[in-house]
């Protein structure tokens, strides 16, 4: 009789519903970390970048990675159908897919904007557009912005597409916080310092960052679980630096 209630406790919490979060951007770096994160911790992560070898090779059972360019639309509709057959809901929905052009001003073309803003800005609108049908009340989005998309922040000389854009997603996402506001559905955004990643390393080769990937990715991982219990429709400036 004594193992009785442990027993109970045990077939709870193997019924217990997993929660699904998707994630942008994990080929590598922050995103890399991220589904791995949530994947030991027995999350169902859905992966979603272009290049999709190194999830792969993880082999995890709660990692499902799919090929996915977000400016394709055929990419976005198997994202879709995946949610819609395999999940029902999404409760967390990271948008960490970015690009980075590093050019002087007057060097820059219509088509390095367009190139940075289908993936930084048409890409998060595209996804959050498609899956606004799977996100309930409770459900987190928080897009991954960037200090340099801060007003009044230190610019980078030559990161006038990076930066524009990323100033973009912080408007959006203070829209769509007001929108969906009575679904129970809170958007966010974590506007990050410098972080060591290899998109930082191609920009700028040989900058030190302050912090790693993997410990961005701790903060990333605990604010998109438990943020929007105290957030909507903010943006929290996440960097011990200037910028």
């Amino acid at each position: 009789m004594s193992r009785l209630p442990s027993l109970i406790l045990a077939s709870k919490k193997s019924t217990k519903q997993m929660k699904n979060i998707i994630i942008t951007g994990t080929s590598r770096g922050i995103g890399f970390e991220l589904a791995q994160l949530f994947a030991n911790n027995n999350y169902n992560v859905l992966a979603l970048s272009r290049n999709i070898d190194s999830i792969n090779q993880l082999q995890h059972e709660n990692i499902t990675a799919l090929a996915t360019d977000l400016s394709n639309e055929d990419d976005l509709q198997q994202v879709v159908e995946f949610v819609s057959k395999d999940w029902k809901q999404v409760d967390v929905l990271i948008h960490n897919a970015g690009m980075l052009v590093n050019k002087p001003f007057t060097k820059l073309t219509s088509k390095d904007y367009l190139d940075v803003y289908k993936v930084n800005v048409f890409g998060v609108a595209e996804l959050t557009r498609h899956m606004i049908p799977f996100l309930q009340k409770g459900s987190h989005v928080v897009t991954i912005s960037s200090m340099g998309g801060i007003q009044g922040s230190l610019k980078f000389p030559g990161l006038a597409a990076y930066s524009s854009s990323k100033g973009a997603v912080i408007t959006l996402a203070e829209l769509l916080a007001e929108e969906y506001k009575e679904q129970g559905i809170s958007f966010n955004v974590l506007a990050l310092g410098a972080v060591q990643t290899e998109m930082l390393e191609e920009a700028f080769p040989g900058y030190q960052a302050p912090t790693t990937a993997k410990e961005m990715a701790m903060y990333i991982y605990d604010f998109s679980l438990t943020g929007n219990q105290f957030y909507n429709g903010k943006v929290l400036q996440v960097s011990s630096t200037n910028p």
